[in-house]
Formats: structure tokens, sequence, C-alpha cells
């Protein structure tokens, strides 16, 4: 799936791999990675891509969540939450993740929050980007 036009594009470089560093063009995103303990790793203070993925995708679902309540004339809950998750293990000789988004759209009874859920699945770049590639999980939660 390509768009039909990029209204935006990121960039961002990364050095050392998972023990490096990463940093925006920009100098807005300058960050020390780090390998967490489970996979091999000292455990020292530091971010790890599976951490930036799970942040990513939660803040662009919520934007999808938006552009999906503007759409269907339904206010935007001010107290709304996705928290992402993103495991990460072995399938076979190589890696690969899953991931759950954790979503609370309070004050939206839980049929028609589902509904707007799905539809911001549909929206969203991330889920776009992951569909087909990887199991991603929505849980509604009060």
């Amino acid at each position: 799936m390509k768009p039909e036009k990029i209204l935006y594009t990121a960039y961002a470089k990364a050095t050392g791999g998972r023990e490096g560093h990463i940093k925006s063009n920009d100098g807005a995103l300058d960050l020390a990675l780090t390998t967490p303990k489970e996979l091999g790793g000292a455990g020292t203070f530091g971010v790890n891509p599976e951490q930036m993925f799970a942040a990513g995708y939660a803040a662009c679902f919520i934007g999808a969540l938006r552009v999906v309540c503007t759409r269907e004339k339904v206010t935007f809950p001010e107290g709304t939450i996705v928290s992402g998750e993103v495991g990460i293990g072995p399938i076979g000789d190589a890696f690969t993740v899953t991931t759950t988004l954790n979503i609370s759209l309070p004050g939206i009874e839980s049929a028609h929050a589902k509904e707007l859920i799905d539809k911001a699945h549909h929206v969203c770049p991330y889920s776009n980007a992951t569909r087909g590639n990887l199991d991603v999980i929505l849980n509604l939660i009060s």
C-alpha cells in the first residue's frame, strides 16, 4: 500500500545498534539505546526499539481515533489513553514482535467504543503498515 501523496517524512539516524544511539535530523529525538536484561543486555538506563514502537503505535492510534471521532461527529473523550505493548521473541532462526494496544475511551458505551476502535484500526498508519505481518490485539479497557 502506497500513499497517494507524502505529507511528512521523518528522518532519524541510528548508530551502534541496540547498544548505540538514535537522533532525529532536527535533534528533537536524541536518545541512548540499551538492550534489556531479558535480551542479554546489562539493563542500563536507555530506550530500546520495542519501547519506541509501542509508544509510536499508541500515539498514532490516538490520532486515528481522533480522525474517526471527527468523521463520526463523536466528541473525542478528553481522558482517552492508549497503552502499547510490544513483545519480541524468536520465530525459528529469526525474531518477530507481538503488539497489543490497550485502549480507554471514557464515557463511550462499550459497543460504540469497539466500533470506533475498529474504524481507527483501519485508519491508523501503523495498523496499515503491520496488517498481515503481525497480530495486533486491540483491548478496550475501562
